[in-house]
């Protein structure tokens, strides 16, 4: 038996379970404990595990919700500088943290147990567009974006996510609306986690696909179900603005 101490944080609704643990530490989470977790029957109940490493630098590694691997989250990397620094009795503003996709500096300003905090996502790239979608962009992680059909049910929208997740060898894809140059709303499919209250990297794919094609602005607004998060383009670069919330320390027994 292993007794693990996490917290449990989301933004927008994308929740998240962080460990913070020191450099040194040996790996104990694997695919199938990361699934026995993030189940919301027979675990705790999460969109994905966050592993948060303390050294010389701080490093992080993401889990979904099925256990596979994940290269980026921007609401999960403001979960898990806010856990980090909570752990730790931090006042610092930014953090730097190194994912797979590279250093990202995190910006939070907190308030007991909930903040504001922006992300500098690094470049936003497209690949080559597939049909009947409005593009295929990278985010550190592969996304669709296509633009949404209200005659379409969540069962159709399943099968066409599954259907292109596929051509694309996994991926998130984006249901986009575009309400106004500066706002846009969103339903999002996430690889290893499916239908989900709100992702940062699909929201700055979608504003990046989207103002490629002239259908908004630089700087908007994306609603998504579980709330709004703030893209910012510069060029290619996007930055990503949201809440993040306390909700538990938490103490998983595997058996």
């Amino acid at each position: 038996m292993a007794l693990r101490s996490l917290q449990k944080w989301h933004g927008a609704g994308n929740d998240f379970l962080v460990e913070v643990s020191e450099h040194g530490s040996t790996p104990w989470w694997d695919e199938a404990r990361a699934r026995a977790v993030c189940d919301r029957t027979t675990g705790i109940g999460a969109d994905g595990l966050l592993l948060a490493t303390l050294g010389s630098e701080v490093a992080m590694v993401l889990y979904n919700a099925d256990g596979s691997m994940a290269e980026m989250s921007g609401n999960g990397i403001r979960c898990l500088a806010a856990a980090i620094r909570r752990t730790t009795n931090a006042s610092w503003d930014t953090l730097d943290i190194a994912t797979v996709t590279g250093t990202r500096t995190v910006t939070l300003k907190m308030e007991d147990t909930s903040g504001y905090g922006s992300v500098a996502m690094g470049n936003v790239t497209f690949g080559p567009t597939l049909p009947g979608t409005l593009g295929v962009a990278y985010v550190g992680n592969p996304h669709v974006v296509v633009r949404d059909d209200p005659k379409w049910s969540d069962l159709m929208r399943e099968e066409l996510a599954d259907d292109l997740s596929l051509q694309m060898d996994g991926a998130n894809v984006e249901f986009v609306v575009v309400d106004s140059n500066d706002h846009l709303t969103i339903q999002v499919v996430e690889r290893g986690v499916g239908w989900t209250q709100a992702c940062g990297t699909g929201s700055c794919a979608v504003v990046a696909v989207a103002h490629r094609e002239a259908m908004c602005d630089t700087d908007v607004m994306v609603t998504n179900p579980g709330g709004d998060l703030q893209v910012t383009l510069d060029g290619a670069a996007a930055t990503l603005s949201g809440p993040v919330q306390f909700v538990a320390n938490v103490e998983w027994l595997e058996v």
